[in-house]
């Protein structure tokens, strides 16, 4: 089979037929039809639609060139990823890599039109990444117009950001094309978050209301949500939270999004415990039972780590009350509970009892290797090591009245995911899309 065919093959297997091969010189010519069309994408498996995706319509009559047919077919294939299709995500790569092969392979004299330019900086900053810049760059066949616009691009996939900011920083999305301009706003947010956050919102906003429905909101939407999170508003990230699990909560990326949610959400000040358990129920209150109840646990897990007692133990209740009696997701929910009730006023014994009653076996690795630290931090309250003794009218040796300044070790692996999901940075400028 060749790669041709192959890619063809991936793509009706999808439900996204490509139009029929044109033999001999360009693939694309007057009157040529698009090689994908609404039609021909068919609807998404029941459940994975996300409301309000931005209708296809058939590509004007002057728009079709063959690096635009290629990048809309691209597009397509990307936004079935944020509906949550799988085998579009496992498509991707091989598409990606025909597409390069077939800008590649063009006559040079194809970059001196900004359609096609504008479409290969659309395919670099979608995922294709840099080899097509560079060869239109050898061509010499640019438009002092589209020059910026392909040197900014190549400069931000090489990690050349202050370069990459004053080049890319010409060009106004909204003006920028429909296939180029939400991606173009998503770049720009990237290069902005660290030195001007404020300015960042303002562009992944924008990238939104450009490309509804597609990854590239999905993506704007998802790394909004954690500026917000890092610059400390509450009040934006609940809504904008229940904003993407409401729409994209099949998207491929959404386990990415639930682990640093559910860290970001410890992490904010809600004003107290009480607040936050009310913006946490109705955050997930968008989604099924089994993922709502998988939050909680990863919550759970998280305000554990950041010794948010009170979270810890709302967000175990919560995934219990969710999961079978005898399951290892109530087991979980069992031992997270236990071990913030340890460290909790009053409520040492009641702790300590409930992390004897688990069953170890029922627990992953890291889950048995908490209920092990959690039972040595219960055994030092209890007991603590030998020293001065206590002063006269003080505390006796011993006494659980100093449980509650006391918390849990955190694994070397956990700080360093806390420390990793903490990098809006890395949350913005990252792989995913």
């Amino acid at each position: 089979m060749s790669r041709r065919a192959g890619w063809a093959g991936a793509l009706l297997a999808l439900g996204l037929a490509a139009g029929p091969a044109r033999a001999g010189g360009p693939e694309a010519g007057p009157g040529a039809g698009p090689l994908l069309t609404p039609a021909a994408a068919g609807p998404e498996a029941p459940g994975h639609g996300a409301p309000g995706a931005a209708p296809v319509e058939p590509l004007p009559v002057a728009a079709r060139g063959l690096p635009v047919e290629l990048v809309r077919t691209l597009q397509l294939l990307q936004d079935r990823i944020a509906r949550g299709s799988t085998q579009a995500h496992l498509a991707q790569r091989q598409l990606l890599g025909h597409i390069e092969q077939r800008l590649l392979d063009l006559d040079p004299q194809a970059w001196s039109g900004s359609e096609n330019v504008r479409a290969a900086v659309t395919f670099a900053l979608g995922g294709g990444g840099p080899p097509v810049l560079r060869w239109m760059l050898d061509a010499g066949r640019l438009g002092e117009a589209d020059m910026p616009l392909v040197l900014g691009a190549l400069a931000y996939l090489e990690g050349r950001e202050k370069e990459a900011r004053t080049l890319l920083g010409r060009y106004d999305p909204r003006r920028a094309g429909p296939g180029l301009a939400g991606q173009l706003a998503l770049t720009q947010a990237a290069l902005a978050v660290r030195e001007a956050p404020r300015r960042a919102i303002e562009l992944l906003g924008l990238a939104r209301l450009l490309a509804p429905g597609t990854l590239v909101e999905e993506g704007a939407l998802r790394r909004e949500i954690f500026v917000h999170a890092q610059g400390g508003d509450a009040g934006r990230f609940e809504a904008l939270s229940i904003q993407y699990l409401r729409r994209f909560r099949r998207s491929v990326y959404a386990g990415t999004f639930r682990q640093r949610f559910a860290t970001a959400l410890t992490r904010l000040d809600f004003a107290s415990d009480r607040a936050r358990a009310a913006g946490l129920e109705r955050m997930l209150a968008e989604i099924e039972p089994e993922g709502r109840r998988d939050l909680y646990l990863l919550v759970a897990r998280a305000g554990l780590d950041q010794g948010r007692r009170e979270t810890a133990i709302f967000a175990a209740e919560r995934a219990a009350g969710l999961a079978a009696p005898d399951s290892g997701p109530a087991a979980q929910a069992r031992l997270y509970r236990a071990a913030a009730l340890i460290v909790a006023e009053g409520r040492f014994e009641e702790g300590l009892e409930a992390l004897r009653a688990i069953d170890r076996t029922a627990l992953a690795a890291g889950d048995a290797q908490l209920l092990d630290a959690a039972l040595s931090t219960a055994g030092q309250i209890r007991t603590p090591p030998a020293g001065p003794a206590a002063a006269p009218g003080g505390p006796a040796a011993g006494a659980p009245a100093a449980a509650p300044r006391r918390e849990l070790p955190q694994a070397a692996a956990i700080a360093r995911a806390q420390e990793a999901l903490g990098r809006v940075d890395q949350i913005i400028g990252g792989s995913d899309p």
